[in-house]
């Protein structure tokens, strides 16, 4: 394993590459004592992978909200579960990000278990479409309560399909991709801004081949639009 990560560290810098974050897919809702250890421990050993790799944070879920009990109680546990990771990850230089995801994904619920985790290498990865398609909210008004705990950034474009949507190329659908650039280059985020292309879920959609190199055209004409300079679109 230490040979195949200096290695792919080495690969990584030849291309001028760099890991931004690191997608475990910890749950921190889960309530069985048993369960909720084993996806604490997989938070845990990603923090220190995104060390070893220098990467600066991983993603980690609340997710859902568990049937037959109080949707206080799984907060609190959400909320318990990122502090238990951050103070794992303290003096790593690894940040714990959950992502608006599943059950959590309205403002008023992530700045209460930001807020009551209350750790400041516990932050928000802003999943834009989950805010804006499942919970209801105008991109402003997210920024409004959760800008100052954003740290990196999945975007994604689609267009209302029966009770469902369809996931499309950049700038092709209803999400407000433009008006997002433009708030948060008017905030100064300086995170990354990550595709969140969804081929294997979605083999209905564009090849990545397309739809990538096609999302880095437009959004970097949306952030230069909004002011950012070319050189930081890069």
């Amino acid at each position: 394993m230490g040979d195949r990560l200096a290695g792919s560290l080495k690969d990584l810098e030849a291309q001028n590459l760099r890991v931004s974050d690191l997608g475990a897919s910890a749950r921190m809702h889960e309530s069985d004592p048993k369960t909720r250890a084993a996806q604490l421990d997989e938070g845990k050993r990603f923090i220190d992978l995104a060390q070893r790799l220098g990467a600066p944070y991983i993603r980690v879920f609340g997710d859902r909200f568990v049937p037959g009990e109080p949707k206080q109680a799984s907060i609190e546990r959400v909320t318990s579960g990122l502090r238990e990771l951050g103070q794992h990850a303290k003096g790593s230089g690894v940040g714990v990000l959950i992502e608006s995801h599943g059950d959590f994904c309205d403002s008023p619920t992530l700045l209460e278990i930001l807020r009551g985790a209350d750790m400041p290498n516990v932050a928000l990865l802003w999943d834009a479409h989950h805010t804006v398609v499942a919970g209801k909210e105008e991109p402003a008004m997210t920024l409004r309560q959760l800008g100052s705990y954003i740290r990196h950034v999945h975007l994604k474009d689609s267009k209302p399909e029966g009770k469902d949507v369809r996931y499309v190329l950049t700038g092709t659908g209803t999400i407000p991709l433009r008006e997002i650039a433009r708030l948060l280059v008017k905030r100064q985020y300086s995170g990354y801004y990550s595709l969140e292309w969804e081929k294997a879920w979605h083999p209905e959609i564009e090849e990545p081949e397309i739809a990538f190199p096609q999302f880095a055209k437009v959004f970097r004409d949306y952030l230069s639009e909004a002011g950012l300079s070319p050189k930081a679109t890069e």
